[in-house]
């Protein structure tokens, strides 16, 4: 068995690791020549804890090479992003591109499988595509819908245990790309549509956004009356049937972030709540900058100077580099050109960034007047309280 995975980021190349791992030759395709010469080299461009020495094993094994094109093979992976437009419609240029890469090189008895979240009928819109480049191949390959559903820093664990949704364009299909898939999952593999399959993908991140968002309004609520949101989450919870998550800043990344506006743009008029919670996430980042603006006042207004602000983490969730929609990165740019204060930017998990001068969190917090704690990093835990700092805790360092 050989299969080719389209894109090699932070799903893309842990999937591809892990297939390679369970004995499958796989090709990964990147258009990025730093990544895929990385990749060969036995190494890694993102952060994902066991993802090093799976890959560099696998590339020693030459069971997982990569390449800037793709090559023949029996299965075909799109792993690529799908970001929104400025209307906040999906944009599927990616997905489309890498299906066409590869039409020339399908052949009778290929399996084709996007696992990039789509908008509903998205499979059976590159189906089409194929089989108009290619209509001799029309009910001669497998076409199936397969989403990740995996959480960034336990991505090499959820691959393997997690259960997976398969949709085919039809029931071959979808008993094909099941076949592929139980080589490497343990989980539960389960049957439908590809229409249902895409479905489900939104469905999930638009049940964890209004979750979230409820947790985010409870915070912006408890602030305007003084109560402390960790404890009445804390307590709220001992109810046997209340489950409340923890707020942040925001919302991030590129699931969570992002999807929802897949179902809106698409029902706009059936999907209200649905475009509620995305607003109330969205407020959350500006309302926490719009915090820190007052502190600001506040303090130049007591002291007679400009404060030091340190703004504590700009990935979109705890111990990873992934940056993507991060609402703790849109703060702390609104911070730095909006406040009047010197702002120290820290990322512990990213080297250097283009945008932002980065500061070692324990330098900027021994520096700082008023830290800013925007994620709740493993590093920023252990701080110690200083007596004369100001501190928002935006996502629970201090609970």
């Amino acid at each position: 068995m050989k299969a080719v995975f389209m894109g090699l980021g932070y799903i893309g190349l842990p999937t591809a690791a892990v297939a390679a791992k369970y004995g499958i030759d796989v090709i990964g395709v990147d258009i990025n020549p730093e990544v895929v010469d990385t990749i060969n080299k036995g190494k890694i461009h993102i952060v994902e804890p066991g993802l090093g020495d799976v890959v560099k094993q696998v590339v020693e094994e030459g069971k997982l090479m990569a390449r800037l094109e793709p090559e023949e093979a029996d299965a075909y992976f799109i792993v690529v992003p799908t970001p929104f437009k400025q209307n906040r419609r999906a944009d599927t240029s990616y997905v489309e591109a890498a299906t066409r890469a590869i039409i020339p090189l399908l052949k009778s008895g290929d399996l084709y499988v996007i696992e990039s979240t789509s908008p509903v009928l998205t499979t059976e819109k590159m189906s089409r595509i194929i089989f108009k480049e290619r209509p001799e191949l029309e009910g001669q390959i497998y076409i199936a819908y397969c989403p990740e559903r995996v959480l960034p820093g336990n991505v090499l664990y959820e691959l393997v245990e997690n259960d997976r949704v398969i949709g085919g364009i039809n029931q071959e299909s979808t008993a094909k790309a099941m076949a592929f898939y139980a080589h490497f999952v343990k989980g539960h593999l389960h049957a439908t549509n590809a229409r249902t399959a895409e479905m489900c993908k939104l469905t999930e991140n638009s049940s964890r956004d209004a979750q979230i968002a409820f947790a985010n309004e409870l915070s912006m609520i408890c602030d305007r009356v003084g109560v402390r949101i960790w404890d009445l989450i804390e307590l709220a919870n001992k109810h046997p049937r209340v489950n409340i998550l923890q707020p942040g800043c925001g919302v991030g990344g590129h699931c969570i972030a992002v999807d929802p506006w897949f179902i809106v743009s698409d029902f706009p008029e059936q999907a209200q709540l649905i475009k509620r919670v995305r607003e109330t996430n969205d407020y959350k980042a500006d309302w926490c900058a719009n915090k820190v603006m007052e502190a600001c006042i506040e303090f130049e207004n007591k002291h007679n100077r400009e404060p030091v602000v340190a703004c504590m983490g700009l990935a979109f969730k705890p111990d990873i580099d992934d940056l993507r929609e991060s609402p703790a990165k849109y703060i702390a740019s609104r911070i730095i050109s909006e406040a009047r204060a010197e702002v120290l930017v820290v990322e512990p998990n990213v080297e250097t960034h283009r945008a932002f001068n980065l500061t070692n969190y324990q330098d900027a917090y021994n520096q700082a007047d008023i830290v800013v704690w925007l994620v709740r990093h493993k590093e920023f835990v252990n701080v110690s309280v200083g007596q004369e700092k100001i501190e928002l805790d935006f996502c629970g360092v201090r609970k």
